[in-house]
């Protein structure tokens, strides 16, 4: 672990800026309607629906003030902590990634901690907690915690705890009745250190050494040594406010009796939070007979957007006349005339275009259109098949009863749904219409279009440009936690043909401080990440720029391949190969790359250093919006190994999901955090601006920057483009086909 000067520690507090810019966001918030109210009447048991945002402690992890409760968030839920007291500031993501699983990660910032004759220590660590039993009438909620079982272990502990709600009669007529909780729990490590009864699983317990790299799991610590009791009280009068006492099992020897960061007078906490806005919590403490403290909480939900999305209604279906009433409507004369496609159209792009989607290709037949169009702002492409079904049912003669629906990207047909339009006539009103038009659809591969498909004659080429701003951070430098850079940037694309593209961008700094994070770096491998300091000291930069081409390469295959200055720090080729079946939950896929540095300034020239990487990847679809993906192969310094990552998606578009990569590196030669690991994020535009889009903000956490297991970032991989048309993403959110 490094250390910093005395100014590092004003530094960490704009880490908590960099946190919370996101969170001030959502804590703004509506009115407390989704808190939770209490049920029951005085003939009646008492009973109460669960509080949606669950009191969170010092370590960003349900819990008291400074100790934990067995308690979960809700699932899916995404907390950001910031809390302080006795020169700490500890600043945590929590995600509730099952119902019975959590985890955390934390970045604190310990004052005048002296050993290793340093003023400021900064620390990033992980917590995982397992609930062993669920919360009924009779029995407690008990979970078991590993905290900081992957870092330099300083803050590391395990415990069990059980906690208990019950409620409490009515104060009066007219007012809500309160409740509390009790929890009680056993700790070893750090929550074992203070009014310990014993070692029941041994007493051998490696301590934390300074300058140790971390990140491994001491397997061998885990309820080792000392284990002691802990437990509080959290009492709940109202929905909004709850006053919290507890006993702490956290002895602090390292911060009160070998460093001078504060003075533990008393095992006893004490403190009150209330609940400001749906998802902002503020709470005041006093800590250890002798310290003030102060948390701020921010739990958001992501399958509840901040604005609500507004889409335009869908357009009804159109019913077809009476046959026997108006034979000729129905007439297949029509598909005679040559000009048919193009005058159908000329009237389906602009009407496919008020609904968010670009038409493709067309193939029409007497009694069959075949449509390729691309899905513009739907984040589900059920929501996009169904506007495109309700358009053509919309222009088309009656005749035509069969739609092929063929969503397409960057020229590659993904899939195709094939629909009868009185099934869309009959159901649509119908009560289980989703369901019932599932049935009756089918889903299959598209590898090539139709041979009399017509492709709009102004579709290609196709020039676009943007200006936008851009906003780049970078964290947890122990001399500047927070590092950022704002400017604009600067894009044009041109596509000459279907799957065909000529991109590239510029950016221009205009503010920041991300040119001060300049310094050498003491990496034992090729510094292929680690130097990513030196390409921030120029104001004007070539982001990338780079040709690609995407096609379908065979049944159930997509190719890609990239040519060019690929990312701020590499240039080079990009090849890249999925089979991924339509209605499989496996995709496989292989990737080559040949990479060489960039210069610093990030112009047109290139280092010395080049090398040939690639992986073979497994992609599989646990169903409940779990994705996990396995990349097996070689990486940008020249090591091989493995990278495992699981993501949790949401319908909206919110994911969530960490990784680890594993070398024929050491810990020694890796240096610092001991293996590459990290924290994904993916929040979608429309969250926030409630407006339809595809458009999505995906950002990597990692506990630290080093140079084994880096990869090469390449624009448009595969996998996500294709699955997302597919059988499984479709029918997960089939209902909106409606919508």
């Amino acid at each position: 672990m490094r250390v910093s000067n005395p100014l590092a520690s004003k530094m960490a507090g704009q880490f908590a800026a960099c946190l919370f810019g996101f969170a001030a966001t959502v804590a703004s918030g509506t009115a407390l309607a989704d808190v939770g109210v209490f049920a029951g009447n005085a003939d009646e048991a008492p009973s109460f629906v669960e509080l949606p945002r669950t009191s969170l402690n010092f370590f960003g992890s349900p819990g008291l003030v400074d100790m934990p409760s067995a308690h979960m968030m809700q699932d899916g839920m995404f907390a950001t902590t910031v809390a302080l007291f006795g020169g700490q500031y500890r600043y945590s993501l929590t995600f509730q990634a099952t119902p019975w699983l959590s985890a955390s990660f934390r970045y604190v910032s310990l004052q005048d901690w002296n050993r290793g004759d340093f003023d400021t220590y900064f620390d990033r660590n992980f917590d995982v907690r397992f609930r062993l039993h669920q919360e009924t009438r009779r029995w407690p909620e008990i979970t078991l915690g590993l905290q900081d079982f992957a870092g330099t272990g300083i803050y590391a502990a395990e415990y069990i705890v059980a906690t208990k709600t019950l409620q409490l009669p009515r104060l009066s007529a007219d007012r809500l009745p309160g409740r509390i909780r009790l929890t009680a729990g056993l700790g070893w490590g750090r929550l074992g250190s203070a009014g310990s009864i014993g070692a029941p699983f041994g007493d051998d317990r490696p301590a934390f050494v300074p300058g140790d790299t971390g990140g491994t799991l001491a397997v061998d610590q885990w309820f080792r040594g000392p284990m002691a009791p802990f437990g509080g009280v959290e009492w709940m009068p109202n929905e909004r406010t709850s006053v919290k006492l507890e006993y702490s099992s956290d002895d602090y020897e390292q911060e009160t009796q070998i460093s001078s960061v504060f003075e533990r007078k008393s095992r006893f906490n004490f403190g009150i939070e209330y609940q400001m806005k749906p998802r902002t919590r503020l709470g005041l403490y006093y800590l250890y007979g002798s310290e003030l403290g102060a948390s701020l909480q921010v739990q958001l939900n992501p399958r509840v957007a901040i604005a609500p999305l507004q889409v335009p209604g869908p357009q009804p279906i159109r019913p077809r006349p009476d046959r026997a009433a108006n034979p000729e409507a129905w007439s297949p004369a029509w598909a005679s005339n040559s000009t048919a496609p193009n005058q159908i159209i000329a009237a389906l792009e602009p009407a496919l275009l008020a609904q968010g989607l670009a038409l493709e290709s067309l193939a029409v037949e007497a009694d069959s259109v075949e449509l390729g169009f691309r899905n513009l702002q739907y984040m589900s492409f059920a929501n996009a098949v169904g506007r495109a079904a309700r358009t053509l049912a919309l222009i088309l003669p009656a005749s035509v009863e069969t739609f092929r629906l063929v969503p397409m990207s960057g020229g590659m047909a993904l899939s195709a749904v094939t629909l009868r339009r009185s099934d869309l006539e009959e159901l649509e009103f119908a009560p289980r219409a989703a369901e019932e038009l599932l049935a009756v659809t089918g889903f299959s591969d598209a590898r090539t279009l139709a041979e009399n498909a017509v492709v709009p004659a102004d579709l290609y080429p196709d020039k676009s440009w943007s200006l936008a701003p851009f906003f780049e951070t970078t964290l947890f430098d122990p001399d500047n936690p927070l590092a950022i850079d704002v400017g604009l940037e600067l894009t044009g694309t041109y596509r000459p043909a279907p799957g065909w593209i000529l991109t590239g961008s510029i950016r221009q700094r205009i503010a920041g401080n991300r040119s001060d994070l300049d310094e050498d770096s003491e990496s034992l491998l090729p510094h292929v990440r680690t130097s990513f300091h030196k390409y921030l000291n120029y104001d004007t930069t070539l982001a990338d720029l780079f040709a690609a081409r995407q096609w379908r390469a065979g049944r159930d295959l997509y190719a890609r391949v990239s040519v060019g200055y690929l990312e701020p720090m590499y240039g080079g080729v990009s090849a890249e190969l999925l089979w991924k079946p339509v209605n499989s939950r496996l995709a496989l896929g292989v990737e080559a790359n040949y990479a060489r540095q960039r210069d610093y300034d990030q112009q047109f020239g290139f280092r010395d250093y080049s090398i040939f990487t690639g992986h073979a990847s497994a992609y599989y679809d646990f169903g409940r919006g779990y994705h996990g993906q396995l990349d097996i192969g070689r990486y940008l310094a020249g090591d091989v190994g493995a990278t495992v990552t699981l993501d949790r998606e949401f319908d909206n578009g919110w994911a969530l999901g960490g990784f680890f990569t594993l070398t024929d590196v050491s810990a020694e030669e890796f240096g610092e955090g001991s293996f590459d690991k990290g924290i994904r994020l993916r929040i979608p535009i429309n969250w926030f601006v409630g407006a339809p889009s595809r458009q999505a903000r995906e950002t990597v956490i990692r506990p630290t920057t080093r140079d084994g297991g880096a990869r090469l970032e390449v624009r448009d991989r595969l996998y996500n483009q294709v699955r997302d048309a597919h059988q499984r993403a479709l029918t997960k959110q089939w209902v909106r086909v409606w919508e």
